[in-house]
């Protein structure tokens, strides 16, 4: 059984984190910092029960590892106080899903993961709209989901046949995959990339059983023997190479940047140029870490800008560019916005008598390809409503699309 430890996620050192009144010599070994953590969960969920000790366990054993092997937090003077706030992180995280409930909480996940895959599951070239693409994600985030439980259980010494089984347990299980599926993995040149984008694109590639290597292994820092051995292989390096080439079809990236280009004239034209900045430092996958530090933002700041930019992000996409997003994404009006014929008949049933006759007219600008279509000001004027009353109700059937999208994910299969 391989029990090497997961790469280490160093935090910024931007602003020191106190120890909230709990004595240090309390933090100096796992038990004592395992039960404070017990007592702050138990609070949280109002249970006593084993999952949460076994839980509180595995999170004190983690951040432990954490800062013995992150030499920023040992040259801190604060170790003690990394413990308590990286264990409370963790903490947060797992309270997320389990306040989130086992159905909101899988659907929340899904969606997470599925955002990040979009563009890296069908292969190089492939003409797939969202109904496609949809179709690959639940093919590779079932498997995706199946291997983490398999590294779950792995790190934290679990036998084969654990699976999570109360609330609190999944909801850890869950947190977990989230973290684990944005591990970022080193790449030559410098470069590094989440363990869920690299197994994507290894999914999209259709590689042959024969040369299929785990990832990992391949991609671990050559300081380990075993990894040293892998770093030498001619194969191992052919499956690096693969994997780092940024190859996009041409026609799928002129769209792209046009949609990038769009976004970043809407943000500077509403005043929001710390978000043009943010986006500029997600595209080059930077992690929240760095980012952080380039723009000098506390974690507070930062949840704050993120908050805002998707505020922003969300009213580019369904609002002021909608069509050439939902163009980008394969999911336009030709397309019934990227719904199955059940979701379809699903939106249509949650449309009311107004809105029906809005998509109507919408639907009738994009078929219709003489001048008797009607122009937004006159469906306005139709409807007895203002033209910016006429992008509400339009911006509100939208988002409802999205939603009916969104609501349809399957289930995790946890085995």
């Amino acid at each position: 059984m391989n029990t090497n430890p997961a790469p280490v996620s160093t935090p910024t050192l931007d602003s020191q984190p106190n120890l909230d009144r709990v004595p240090e010599v309390v933090l100096e070994d796992i038990t004592g910092l395992s039960a404070i953590l017990r007592q702050e969960l138990e609070a949280e969920t109002q249970k006593q029960t084993p999952s949460s000790q076994a839980i509180s366990d595995r999170i004190a054993e983690e951040v432990t590892r954490i800062c013995s092997k992150s030499a920023r937090i040992q040259n801190s003077g604060e170790i003690a106080s990394w413990k308590l706030t990286l264990g409370r992180h963790r903490l947060k995280k797992c309270l997320r899903y389990y306040k989130l409930g086992s159905r909101r909480g899988r659907v929340e996940l899904h969606s997470t993961l599925s955002t990040i895959v979009y563009r890296h599951v069908a292969p190089l070239k492939a003409q797939l709209g969202f109904q496609g693409r949809h179709s690959l994600i639940e093919d590779f985030l079932q498997g995706f989901y199946i291997e983490v439980l398999k590294v779950f259980r792995r790190e934290n010494n679990l036998g084969e046949e654990y699976s999570p089984k109360t609330r609190l347990e999944l909801a850890e299980y869950m947190a977990f995959t989230e973290q684990y599926a944005k591990r970022r993995i080193s790449l030559p040149g410098r470069a590094n990339q989440q363990i869920i984008v690299l197994r994507a694109q290894n999914f999209a590639r259709r590689q042959p059983q024969a040369t299929l290597l785990d990832i990992e292994a391949a991609l671990e820092s050559p300081k380990r023997e075993e990894g040293e051995a892998m770093h030498r292989s001619p194969l191992s390096k052919q499956v690096r190479d693969q994997m780092v080439a940024d190859a996009l079809d041409p026609a799928e990236a002129v769209v792209r940047d046009r949609v990038l280009a769009e976004l970043v004239k809407y943000l500077e034209s509403q005043g929001h140029g710390d978000c043009v900045d943010y986006l500029a430092l997600r595209l080059q996958d930077l992690p929240a870490p760095e980012i952080d530090e380039i723009l000098g933002l506390t974690a507070r700041q930062r949840d704050y800008l993120q908050q805002r930019f998707k505020y922003h992000v969300e009213k580019f996409s369904r609002l002021h560019q909608w069509e050439l997003v939902h163009h980008w994404l394969g999911a336009d009006l030709s397309q019934n916005l990227g719904l199955s014929p059940r979701q379809w008949q699903q939106f249509l049933g949650e449309l009311d008598q107004s809105q029906q006759e809005i998509l109507r007219m919408k639907q009738g600008q994009v078929s219709d390809a003489s001048n008797s279509s009607l122009s937004d000001q006159e469906m306005a004027q139709r409807l007895k409503c203002t033209p910016k009353q006429l992008q509400r109700r339009w911006y509100q059937i939208l988002a409802l699309a999205w939603k009916v999208r969104n609501e349809d994910l399957k289930e995790i299969k946890v085995p």
